[in-house]
Parts: C-alpha cells; structure tokens; sequence
C-alpha cells in the first residue's frame, strides 16, 4: 500500500518521466508541422538554433500549463501525483519557468539533479528544491 505522506521514490518519477516525454515527443510533432509552410520552399532546418529555442519554449509551455492550472500532466495523473507549491496549492508560472529550467539541467548533468531524490531525506530534486516546489500524492476528495 502506497503512504501518502511519504513523497514519491524515484521509480515513480521515472515512470512520470516517460508517460509525459512520449506526448512531448507527439506534441513536438505537431509543433514543427506548424512551422512547415513558413518555411522557404517548405525545406525545413532542423540544426538552426531558432527551431531548438521553439522546441524549447513549446515543451515549456507544455509543462507550465498543467503544472499551473492542476498540477498534472497525463503521466502525473496516471501515477496519481501533482505538482505543488509548498502549501500544497498549484505552483506559479515562476515556480513553473524555474523548475522547467533547473530540470533541464539537471538532466544534462547525466541526471545528477534528479537522483538527488535518493540522497534528499524529504525525496526532492534539484529542481523542486530551487522552484519552491514538490511531487505529491494526489488527494482525492
């Protein structure tokens, strides 16, 4: 039985992880299918740094609005976790643009932000921790 007190372990995260990047990868789709007849002779170039700002900024985009609206993506709700603030209210988009931020590095630090959860006796990452923020069982009333 899962304890609700007790905030998710990173097996969990992991799970969420690739429930939500397999519709980012859809929703990245769609993105560049958006761009395509704005391109020159309809050519697309994918190595230009304003394709990869644009991804960016859709996958920002993608994980502020739920985080900020109900605190769950699909991969958060299939786990039955959600993102909140503190107080246990749905985070900012300033908690949302710097927990975004600080993820994307710490994945890029071969995930060491990330497998802090292991080492933090309250089970946060980088990120949670520096946006004011943290992954919780979702209440149900």
């Amino acid at each position: 039985m899962t304890d609700i007190k007790a905030p998710p372990g990173i097996i969990k995260r992991l799970a969420v992880v690739v429930y939500d990047l397999l519709l980012l990868i859809a929703i990245l789709f769609l993105a560049t299918l958006v761009l395509l007849p704005f391109q020159e002779n309809n050519l697309f170039q994918p190595n230009s740094w304003q394709y990869s700002v644009y991804l960016l900024i859709v996958s920002f985009f993608f994980y502020a609005w739920f985080w900020t609206k109900s605190g769950q993506t699909l991969g958060l709700l299939a786990w039955k976790l959600q993102v909140t603030d503190e107080n246990g209210n749905n985070i900012s988009w300033q908690q949302a643009l710097i927990r975004f931020t600080v993820a994307i590095f710490s994945w890029g630090l071969f995930g060491l932000g990330f497998i802090w959860v292991l080492f933090n006796k309250d089970r946060l990452t980088w990120h949670d921790i520096a946006s004011h923020s943290c992954l919780r069982w979702k209440q149900t009333n």
